[in-house]
């Protein structure tokens, strides 16, 4: 186990939504934060969202406040990322990470147990 598999990336137009998907291969997932990174061209990786194991508490960065929305679903071992209101500068590889630690998915350089390969997000102008 130990595996994460982002989908649901893709181009899409400004002001338009994706939701971004990541599998986990395993349910000791269940157990785990979860969050979204995301690399921008010249840009450090950068937290996105994140939620802790059991959902009380979530995390976005202030350029993703009230446009996107991390949720979870334990019986699908699945988290998403759901993004409204899409920019082009929101154009980014999109990491799927999980650690046990909540705090670590909320800043650069936190330690981070699995990350997904990653999925491209590309917004138009």
């Amino acid at each position: 186990q130990g595996q994460l598999v982002e989908s649901g990336g893709g181009l899409v137009q400004a002001g338009g939504s994706l939701r971004l998907s990541c599998a986990a291969s395993g349910r000791t997932f269940s157990a785990y934060a979860m969050g979204w990174f995301r690399q921008i061209l010249g840009k450090e990786r950068e937290s996105v969202a994140a939620i802790s194991w059991n959902g009380d508490s979530t995390y976005y960065a202030d350029s993703a406040k009230g446009r996107f929305t991390i949720s979870r679903d334990s019986t699908k071992n699945t988290v998403y990322l759901q993004m409204n209101s899409l920019k082009p500068e929101d154009t980014a590889v999109y990491f799927c990470a999980a650690d046990r630690t909540f705090r670590d998915l909320t800043v650069v350089g936190g330690r981070v147990t699995y990350w997904g390969q990653g999925t491209q997000v590309t917004v138009s102008s």
